[in-house]
């Protein structure tokens, strides 16, 4: 077992980063995922319901937001990067407000097709000042149909050629079935085009010989059915995961504890976090994975771009909701870090 502990400032230096930054602008990125809708309602409490021993929100405003494999794009444009999205979404005035929030930030939608049977996926928020006090979901999640499935995959085969990277965003609310994921990993090795994975619970062994497979330990856990406290169980998780599906890289996320790269030697590199501030983690994993994504379309290394993902992530872990990390985000952290490191 060979452990390496990089430092924070490996190939961190402003005028690098700023030379990766330009790369970007020549990226385009396929996202095939779960595209959801953010709904925030802002305002805040006085006072106990009387009805309830629950808090009364007074709600000042509301305000919606890119989510779920939606937000994995956001974070993309918001690099300069382009980016198509290939989803489902509803038949309803959420589907409309979920384009027209993709129009803003000028990605192409023409992929995303409307499934009459289930509503856009909307999760709302009820936030009194910084603090979430509830959430409440409206979704379906049965797969789509095969008709839906012909229309994906017969408009990615036709663009793939335009793609120098591709994301599979699984938040388990239907689109990713066995079919789209095989034929979607077909295509990308057929075209030499990285293709990268945020898994969740169902198909999470689906995702065979991907260049990176990114859960959070939780993730492993549940689907491996242990607990994982130690290094040495962590190493045994690794090799059940190259066992099944043996993808190039594991890439484990662990919150606080930064993350972990194996390689298919099961080799261990150990990125700590660079998080300054935890205001609310929500989309840090979207965030993750859009930025080691683009940094591996780039031809950086995994190591390089597993550091720069980090800070990235770590940066909107310091925002509150769903917000997408900016070049001037990722900046800064490498800059503070460094401070912190030298001091």
């Amino acid at each position: 077992m060979l452990v390496l502990m990089v430092n924070i400032r490996y190939k961190g230096e402003k005028m690098e980063i700023k030379k990766l930054f330009e790369k970007f602008k020549n990226q385009k990125i396929a996202v095939i995922g779960d595209l959801m809708l953010d709904h925030y309602l802002w305002g805040y409490v006085e006072r106990i319901s009387p009805e309830a021993p629950v808090p009364v929100v007074d709600i000042k405003r509301e305000e919606y937001r890119l989510g779920g494999a939606a937000n994995v794009i956001s974070n993309i444009t918001s690099l300069e990067a382009k980016a198509d999205a290939f989803g489902i979404c509803g038949q309803d005035k959420y589907a409309e407000i979920l384009e027209n929030l993709l129009d803003q930030i000028y990605v192409n939608k023409k992929f995303v097709i409307a499934d009459y049977s289930r509503p856009t996926t909307l999760k709302s928020r009820i936030m009194a000042g910084h603090q979430q006090v509830a959430r409440c979901d409206f979704e379906k999640r049965h797969y789509l149909s095969e008709e839906l499935e012909n229309k994906i995959l017969e408009k990615l085969n036709e663009n793939i050629h335009t793609y120098s990277a591709i994301i599979l965003e699984d938040y388990n609310k239907g689109l990713m079935t066995e079919r789209i994921i095989s034929e979607t990993i077909k295509l990308a090795h057929k075209h030499n085009i990285p293709i990268t994975v945020d898994p969740k619970f169902i198909n999470f062994f689906s995702y065979k010989e991907v260049d990176v497979f990114k859960p959070n330990l939780n993730e492993l856990q549940k689907n491996l059915g242990i607990e994982i406290h130690t290094q040495e169980e962590l190493i045994e998780a690794a090799k059940v995961i190259f066992d099944r599906i043996n993808p190039k890289y594991l890439v484990v996320t662990r919150g606080e504890k930064g993350l972990i790269i194996y390689n298919r030697k099961l080799e261990e590199t150990i990125i700590p976090t660079f998080a300054r501030e935890v205001f609310d983690v929500s989309g840090a994993g979207d965030t993750m994975i859009s930025v080691l994504t683009l940094c591996l379309a780039c031809k950086c290394d995994i190591k390089e771009a597993a550091i720069i993902a980090n800070h990235a992530s770590g940066a909107v872990c310091g925002k509150i909701g769903i917000s997408p990390v900016t070049q001037k985000d990722i900046e800064y952290s490498i800059e503070y870090n460094k401070i912190m490191e030298e001091s």
